[in-house]
């Protein structure tokens, strides 16, 4: 039986390395894992983007918020072409979690709103999980609180292992055109537009690929479904539909229901004729999202 696309849409996130999120691990220095670059004056909210993405990604969203809020965009180590520096070896997105905190802190923001796309939204999720306080309201665009359920039902962060390790290890042997000619495929299954999968190609393109297959095995092999009941944070999930997924609404708002299922309260929205980057496909719909969001 054919594989329904708005599953394969989200393997491909995984084998197309645009998705990923990490384990719990120690603090780290925020320059060590990440840039951030500040514009308005407002209340705070903080901007994380994808895996592979670059933090022009939220472009539009910042051009929306930068009059009325202050806006902090994370630039991860390793992605879009920023150097790798501390995300040279070992976890990735446990130690930005924790860079994150620290930024917070460091920079007296007040429990900031966060917004976070995919890797970026799982990296919110993580935050309002360890650190509660850093954290005022949460937007998760596109991601679910672990992958693995996707290859089976029945998976399991331990049994996902050896496949993890063997994806891992595959995207760092890959050859340069190899990388690009998957990318390529991936694209269109990622973002509707052209330029939309332009940008996200190139970001790919850019990315150190053993920082995004370390982030991606610390996905397969991480389930944060567990801890979804002790957090208090207000949450917002935003996910795509496209007809192209070939599944009926019914079911793709089941599969993410179903996912957050243990998280009070949080409010689902879906975003019709989009695929995973949201903001660029539907950039109108994604800022009207944004704004009920922030009220």
């Amino acid at each position: 039986m054919r594989m329904p696309l708005f599953r394969s849409q989200v393997l491909a996130i995984l084998i197309g390395v645009l998705t990923a999120i990490g384990v719990f691990g120690g603090r780290a220095h925020a320059a060590d894992r990440m840039t951030v670059t500040v514009t308005g004056k407002g209340p705070d909210v903080v901007l994380i983007p994808g895996l592979a993405s670059s933090g022009a990604v939220w472009d539009a969203t910042v051009k929306q918020l930068s009059a009325t809020h202050r806006v902090h965009v994370v630039q991860v180590a390793g992605f879009a072409g920023a150097p790798v520096a501390g995300n040279a070896e070992g976890p990735v997105v446990a130690p930005l979690v924790e860079a994150v905190d620290a930024y917070i802190k460091s920079a007296h923001l007040k429990a900031p709103a966060v917004i976070g796309h995919s890797m970026g939204g799982f990296t919110g999720l993580l935050l309002a999980q360890r650190h509660p306080e850093d954290v005022s309201r949460l937007m998760i665009v596109d991601s679910l609180p672990f992958f693995s359920v996707l290859f089976s039902p029945s998976a399991t962060a331990e049994s996902m292992k050896p496949q993890a390790e063997a994806m891992r290890d595959g995207m760092t042997a890959m050859s340069a055109d190899a990388f690009a000619s998957q990318q390529a495929m991936t694209a269109p299954r990622m973002v509707k537009s052209p330029e939309g999968q332009k940008l996200m190609i190139a970001w790919s393109l850019a990315s150190s690929r053993s920082v995004v297959g370390r982030a991606m095995y610390d996905l397969l092999t991480t389930d944060a479904r567990a801890g979804l009941a002790a957090i208090k944070t207000p949450t917002t999930l935003l996910y795509p539909y496209d007809e192209a997924m070939g599944a009926p609404t019914a079911v793709i708002d089941a599969t993410y229901a179903q996912a957050y299922a243990g998280l009070p309260g949080v409010t689902l929205k879906r975003i019709d004729d989009s695929r995973h980057f949201i903001m660029l496909d539907q950039p109108k719909a994604f800022a009207d999202a944004v704004d009920a969001f922030l009220r």
